[in-house]
């Protein structure tokens, strides 16, 4: 629409999407410096591991997540068994749980010390190590598998609802031409899941991508843990940022590979529409098996492990219910509350400027501010901190020049840094949630604002906001999960003495004691469970 939107507004999109992008420029200019040392030496000898590595465990986790979302996708959106409704939101458990927790729980469980191992030898006699063959747990490839058990309902949520919206008209031709409930999944329902399979898998990449402790734990190495390996041990930032844009390179390549495999693909269909019969009703050893890979999945990915840190919470609970577990929770939670706060107002300021400018130039910074997702915590530090380590500097060098002391490292030093840095990973979020609703108003309704003679400011704070409340809360309750979950950026942007539940839980895991840290990662999971549960239901309402 077109509207005399004062220069201001255009300003303050495009710094604000600066802001965001600034550490992936400063990233970009820390590796063109000249490095003599240290990334050679990576070069020659232990590079090609890192990325192998890391495109393999990207391989296998997106296949794994594809191969067990997908099933349970198709059933809950097109067939009817016992339980239906209770796997429709139960299947988005497992992403509250944290990954490097559930690596920690199976690793316990399927160790050679663990019980499967030790009732094994039990029951067969067994006597050494050589006498049977077990998978190694702590590999790449066990890496994989508890990835995609916590990763695989990005597939699953987007599959699901794709599957959800297919026209059941198309359902009912196929079974006009004799197609039975697995020639119409092949021939119609994957195919034009395709879209929403595509995106899903790059999500569940790119967040492979930025796992930084369950590979550590795992010792695995990637390119995650080289970045954080190169910047502490071998003390070159330079190094570390080239390593971080090599990962970048490779995630940017992934999803640029993604669209152009699918850049003329298109899909029209009449979606379906409530009281259509496009479901199909299993009955007998069909609908056992249904109920039983449904409760199998939840089991293994969210009931087993969250079950196992009641049994270590309450049998530590003397011990972890201390002031420390206090302070920490409290550090998470208004560093969480905080980010996602400024994150969502980030959403509304540069999705409302998208809405009423008449300049194509004005959608460029809500998508330069999108960017932000694709880095993973450990680059996103490195870029962070450089841009914010010379402005230290610079006000200290100004302070000194005026004959003040200077005020340290106001930046770098504090909380402060850690909330720049979820604000910047995760305003994409919060755009993407206020971007929908946005999509569902009219645009009649701003046309009666100027009308009556509503100023910019006026349009968005009483007809735009009130609109968008469900998409608002939405975005908030995401983006404040997910940074009670991120570790990498927390862990190496903190400050000395700052903790919070997401590190506290990281350093007993670390030191094979999570029983320490079981009751601050059961306070992650049931925070998590909150914006599940809300998204579930908006998906409900809204098909």
């Amino acid at each position: 629409m077109v509207l005399g939107l004062a220069r201001g507004w255009s300003v303050t999109s495009y710094t604000l999407a600066f802001l965001i992008v600034m550490p992936l420029i400063a990233l970009i200019g820390q590796s063109l410096m000249p490095d003599e040392s240290v990334f050679p030496h990576l070069f020659n000898t232990v590079l090609p591991t890192y990325i192998s590595n890391s495109l393999w465990l990207m391989f296998w986790v997106v296949i794994g997540s594809l191969v067990i979302a997908i099933p349970a996708a198709w059933l809950v959106a097109k067939c009817h068994f016992p339980g239906r409704r209770v796997f429709q939101w139960a299947l988005l458990l497992p992403l509250a749980m944290p990954a490097y927790v559930v690596a920690y729980v199976y690793t316990d469980l399927l160790d050679y010390a663990g019980p499967v191992q030790r009732g094994l030898r039990h029951f067969f006699a067994w006597q050494t190590p050589q006498d049977y063959y077990f998978p190694e747990v702590r590999s790449l490839g066990g890496a994989a598998i508890m990835l995609a058990l916590v990763l695989f309902p990005y597939i699953y949520l987007l599959a699901r609802t794709a599957f959800m919206e297919q026209s059941a008209s198309l359902t009912q031709a196929t079974r006009v031409m004799g197609c039975g409930p697995w020639k119409s999944f092949w021939r119609l329902s994957l195919p034009m899941a395709r879209p929403a399979l595509a995106v899903g898998a790059a999500l569940v990449a790119m967040e492979t991508a930025a796992d930084f402790a369950t590979v550590s734990y795992f010792a695995v190495p990637t390119l995650t843990t080289a970045v954080y390996d190169t910047w502490f041990e071998y003390g070159s930032l330079t190094a570390a940022a080239k390593l971080s844009t090599i990962m970048l390179l490779v995630i940017f390549a992934m999803v640029g590979f993604e669209r152009f495999a699918r850049r003329k693909q298109k899909l029209f269909q009449k979606q379906s529409t409530p009281g259509e019969l496009d479901t199909y009703s299993l009955t007998g050893v069909k609908a056992y098996l249904a109920t039983g890979y449904c409760t199998l999945l939840l089991t293994l990915a969210f009931l087993l492990p969250f079950v196992i840190l009641l049994q270590y919470a309450y049998g530590y609970f003397a011990e972890s219910w201390n002031a420390k577990f206090f302070e920490y929770s409290f550090n998470s939670l208004w560093i969480s509350l905080l980010a996602s706060l400024i994150c969502v107002g980030i959403g509304i300021v540069l999705m409302f400027i998208r809405r009423i400018s008449p300049r194509r130039a004005d959608i460029l910074p809500s998508r330069l501010a999108s960017t932000g997702y694709a880095l993973p915590g450990t680059v996103l530090a490195i870029g962070i901190l450089v841009p914010f380590t010379i402005i230290d500097f610079a006000i200290d060098d100004i302070a000194v020049y005026f004959g003040v002391q200077g005020p340290g490292l106001i930046l770098t030093g504090s909380s402060f840094i850690i909330v720049c840095a979820f604000c910047i990973r995760f305003a994409a979020i919060a755009i993407g949630s206020i971007e929908n609703s946005y999509k569902r108003i009219s645009p009649s309704l701003d046309m009666a604002g100027i009308t009556m003679g509503l100023k910019p400011m006026n349009l968005l704070r009483l007809v735009h906001i009130p609109l968008l409340r469900k998409g608002i809360f939405a975005g908030l309750l995401l983006v404040f999960i997910e940074c009670m979950k991120e570790l990498p950026a927390a862990l190496l942007l903190r400050p000395i003495g700052f903790e919070n539940l997401a590190t506290y839980v990281y350093q007993f895991v670390s030191d094979e004691q999570l029983e320490h840290g079981a009751l601050a990662a059961i306070v992650i999971v049931l925070v998590g469970l909150i914006p599940l549960i809300y998204l579930n239901r908006s998906l409900e309402q809204d098909n």
